[in-house]
């Protein structure tokens, strides 16, 4: 039995990657082992650590391990601090967000009886460090060389592996070689907020002689297309009547992407927007911004190491009936097709806009209502049952 009133279940959340209120390791597996009665659950991460939510009082806590910059010196002192707190906690659960903790976990694990973790893979971080080039010659490859060697060995000492992707199955090659704990995909699907109301009919097009809002949301890269979504709605300004209005919200890591961007800003600000960019934004404010936008972008460049994923915001998007234009992708294609939310297009290449936008206008986006099964409700049980398992 997982917790009782005389003895709670401790689970420790843990993360140097992402803020503490990351929307995948705090607002969705932290809320859904609150669910259950009995449980504290401790959320370790970037960030100021803080009152828990109304009603949550007692049994979700906050702990700042690391705040700053993702390449100082902060990173070193975090290891001590999630040190020190899986001394004081104790945990009966440990769910491992970042590769980088990993070797702490183990031995963590190594030093005492019955000590437990979970790892959950949110992206093959070694392939992103082999073809990203955040990294350059030998220093890359041996960072993905040493991540890789630690992902094997959590891999057959962990209670269970979770992937965000499928797709991971197929292209981490510990899960095939190795004697392998339970594997569960828990997809990026959208969790609303507890006071959170879904939309209950999509998102329709303006009338012509209104502004056509566009949104791109979540991480500010070249990667993820900035560049393309600015130059798309530059395009469809001329064909748009009523204007084109493009909202960039979230976080660059990249300091001179950053000032270009906002140069960029400055010389079209009658119709581009930045929110964000050079500090986190709360998750609150990118779903404010889909509730208003009229058009979700997802101007991905082509890449290994997003070819086979299946991004946060695509399914923020589709969980509130907002009309989508995407890159080529047929993973992307599939779910557009399935619900009628939108079309691909190649960003690389000039925008026909007056036949985009009729294309646009003769659509009928979600018919058959806002989907359902794009939100986070399905994995939670997943996620039960393999804490279930695990304990």
């Amino acid at each position: 039995m997982l917790g009782s009133e005389n003895s709670p279940l401790v689970v420790l959340l843990a993360s140097v990657l992402k803020p503490i209120d990351d929307t995948r390791m705090y607002g969705k597996f932290a809320a859904t082992l609150l669910g259950r009665p009995h449980t504290q659950i401790h959320v370790a991460g970037r960030g100021p650590a803080g009152s828990p939510p109304p009603g949550k009082t007692g049994r979700l806590h906050q702990h700042r391990i690391f705040d700053g910059p993702r390449l100082s010196l902060g990173r070193l002192a975090a290891q001590w601090r999630y040190w020190r707190l899986l001394c004081q906690l104790s945990p009966a659960m440990v769910v491992v967000h970042a590769p980088e903790l990993l070797p702490l976990t183990l031995l963590w694990q190594r030093l005492g009886r019955e000590r437990k973790f979970l790892y959950d893979i949110r992206e093959n971080y070694a392939l992103n460090i082999s073809t990203q080039r955040v990294y350059r010659g030998l220093a890359r490859r041996l960072l993905a060389a040493g991540l890789r060697w630690v992902e094997t060995r959590a891999a057959c000492r962990a209670a269970g592996l979770i992937l965000a992707e499928a797709s991971y199955a197929d292209e981490l090659p510990f899960l095939s070689t190795l004697p392998a704990p339970p594997v569960v995909i828990l997809e990026n699907k959208y969790q609303p907020a507890p006071e959170e109301a879904l939309p209950a009919k999509p998102r329709e097009l303006p009338p012509f002689a209104e502004p056509l809002r566009l949104l791109y949301s979540g991480t500010i890269s070249e990667l993820n297309g900035v560049w393309e979504a600015i130059a798309f709605a530059e395009q469809l300004r001329v064909a748009w009547p009523g204007g084109v209005l493009l909202t960039v919200v979230g976080f660059c890591q990249q300091p001179a992407l950053l000032r270009q961007l906002q140069e960029k800003v400055a010389q079209r600000a009658q119709w581009l927007t930045l929110l964000g960019g050079s500090e986190l934004v709360p998750h609150a404010r990118i779903v404010a911004e889909i509730t208003r936008s009229h058009l979700g972008l997802l101007p991905y460049r082509p890449h290994p190491s997003t070819e086979h994923c299946r991004p946060t915001k695509l399914f923020e998007y589709l969980a509130h009936g907002l009309p989508i234009i995407s890159s080529l992708n047929p993973l992307w294609e599939a779910l557009l097709h399935q619900y009628d939310a939108g079309q691909p297009l190649n960003f690389a290449q000039p925008v026909n806009g007056p036949a985009l936008v009729a294309q646009l206008r003769r659509s009928i986006f979600y018919p058959a209502g806002v989907p359902t099964d794009v939100l986070w409700a399905s994995e939670g049980k997943k996620l039960w049952l393999l804490l279930d398992s695990a304990i």
